[in-house]
């Protein structure tokens, strides 16, 4: 098996290498951010502590989640429980201080809610980020008081180096984390639970859990009994959340290599036997629908043969590789942006689930350039995540009756609305195609995904014959796709093979464009998704007969970044 990865890792690694190489695109693959809450280090920034400043933390939560959803990411591991407290009203842990200042202290709103709607209404899956043993330090469990993790229930937990913490050998604590996966999936409209830090602490070695040994560990070796417990843990929180909603997803994020591989080591820092987190062995068992390994380390021998032994017992779940974003920055790591590169083009090519990235900020931010480079190029255009299949495989009915609206913009498609509820939602997805048909298993023609209304507007000022063809597609809370309906627009007569719309371009014969005057230095042509083709230096002549057929439009560009627009071009053979 090792041989088998090595030498297939040498075959990518070549493909990876080569300037021509293009990633391939998949319909269905998460791209997700952990956005994280402790401390305010990726939201929120201001506290919440009147109605001005309530509403500043909700814009800039939105505003994270519109620079995300333009980049065409479709999922948000959104911390919820951070060390002991939580972000939403809890009738079993306090309120954070990273949302007032203050320990147990109410925004006067509820967090959670407000982003799964913000995040919903972009099309974007929320998953309520749990990091599950850890407690607060010494210093703030002292400033909670009775509210304290310790003094709630000082029957679960232990005292370690740094840090309260629940103890995974004690039988109670699977029980007491269930109950607050519980209370968040019961109360809230989640897209999945995301379990971080499901293991012991890095200094198990040392981990004070001799007199818990003695009680319940029944025979078993210690190393035995230790994975037992977590696994334990995971699988009473798997059936507490599947028994309420079985459509949401249970991940976890484990330690990046899960053991030792024959041939490559873990240099004394994996899952399974360092902090005892059988993490393979909870997708054979089916208590785990998806792992995030944090792979926090560059393209090479740490990463290629470890993405290959994650997804080689994936089981068939989602392996979606955990990705270092926090390194681009110059005192994190000062890593290049290739190495992000390299490593998204990796995942696709060994169809991993796809790609996570730790944190937020690194990302909105533009950290090295990383969020221009997805957006324009891995990310350029929408995908759907991967489907629940192995909980359900029911496809929802086709919309119908699809129709055009002609508007003073363009159009608008609308279709008949199919039943929805709270319990059982439809959403939406739009797929375009300038060729004679929309192709649903192409990712490239996704124009929307998981949206709410039955409309979508088509920012096009173009005759009605020359629109795309548009397909639209229901989609389930499982993920599950229906039929796709689709609609074409009037067919133009055949002997009108191209013309232009604007006075400023003559067309001479077919696909020999005719360009005016201009003080502009440079020409460049997009697509009908705005997708660059063509740049080249400004000339009075274009032929554009080597183009397929579509609809582009032609842009002059002049100093300090100025362009105008010079025409639309439409090639209909």
């Amino acid at each position: 098996m090792q041989a088998r990865f090595l030498l297939f890792l040498i075959f990518v690694s070549q493909i990876l290498l080569c300037k021509g190489f293009l990633t391939p695109t998949t319909e269905r693959e998460i791209r997700a951010v952990w956005l994280t809450t402790l401390g305010g280090l990726d939201w929120p920034h201001c506290k919440a502590n009147n109605d001005k400043s309530i509403l500043e933390q909700k814009q800039e939560l939105s505003s994270i989640l519109d620079k995300l959803q333009a980049a065409h990411f479709n999922t948000i591991f959104f911390q919820t429980r951070i060390r002991s407290t939580v972000i939403y009203p809890s009738l079993i842990e306090p309120w954070d201080a990273c949302l007032t200042g203050q320990t147990n202290k109410s925004p006067q709103y509820d967090p959670l809610a407000y982003a799964i709607e913000e995040c919903h209404k972009r099309g974007l899956q929320l998953h309520a980020w749990v990091v599950a043993l850890p407690g607060h330090n010494f210093k703030t469990a002292t400033n909670l008081g009775k509210y304290a993790m310790q003094k709630r229930v000082p029957s679960l937990c232990t005292r370690t180096k740094d840090f309260w913490m629940l103890n995974p050998g004690v039988p109670g604590t699977a029980d007491y984390l269930a109950d607050i996966c519980r209370e968040i999936v019961q109360n809230y409209d989640i897209d999945g639970i995301h379990l971080d830090y499901i293991r012991y602490p890095e200094f198990a070695a040392r981990f004070n859990d001799g007199p818990t040994y003695k009680k319940y560990g029944g025979g078993l070796s210690l190393s035995e009994w230790r994975r037992n417990n977590v696994t334990h843990i995971v699988e009473t929180i798997y059936h507490t959340v599947k028994s309420i909603k079985p459509w949401v997803w249970l991940s976890c994020s484990p330690i990046g290599k899960y053991d030792n591989l024959p041939r490559q080591s873990s240099r004394g820092w994996n899952a399974y036997s360092v902090v005892f987190q059988d993490a393979q062995g909870w997708l054979k068992q089916g208590i785990m629908d998806m792992l995030v390994p944090m792979m926090y380390f560059q393209a090479g021998d740490n990463f290629y043969p470890f993405a290959l032994d994650w997804l080689e017992s994936s089981n068939g779940r989602p392996i979606v590789n955990g990705l270092a974003a926090y390194k681009l920055d110059k005192n994190e790591g000062n890593w290049d942006i290739s190495v992000m590169e390299k490593e998204v083009r990796f995942s696709r090519t060994i169809h991993s689930g796809g790609q996570a990235y730790f944190r937020c900020r690194h990302i909105i931010e533009n950290q090295k350039g990383i969020y221009d480079f997805l957006k324009q190029d891995l990310y350029k255009t929408p995908s759907l995540p991967p489907a629940i299949t192995w909980q359900n495989q029911s496809a929802p009915p086709s919309p119908r009756n699809l129709r055009f609206i002609n508007h003073t913009n363009g159009y608008t498609l609308t279709w008949d609305s199919l039943p929805s509820t709270q319990d059982n939602p439809v959403w939406y997805n739009i797929y375009s195609c300038s060729q004679s048909a929309t192709d649903t298993n192409n990712a490239a023609q996704l124009v929307s995904i998981r949206q709410v209304a039955s409309t979508y507007d088509i920012h096009l000022n173009i005759p009605l014959s020359m629109l795309p063809c548009y397909a639209v597609t229901a989609i389930n809370l499982y993920g599950i796709e229906s039929e796709a309906t689709y609609i074409y627009p009037p067919t133009i007569s055949p002997a009108k093979e191209s013309y232009i719309l604007g006075d400023q371009i003559t067309l001479y014969g077919n696909g020999i464009l005719i360009l005016p005057q201009s003080k502009a230095h440079s020409i460049r042509i997009t697509d009908l998704y705005g997708q660059t083709i063509l740049t080249s230096p400004y000339m009075k002549t274009l032929d554009l007969n080597y183009l397929p057929k579509g609809i582009y439009t032609i842009y002059g560009l002049k100093k300090k970044g100025r362009y105008n627009i010079l025409g639309r071009y439409f090639k209909n053979k």
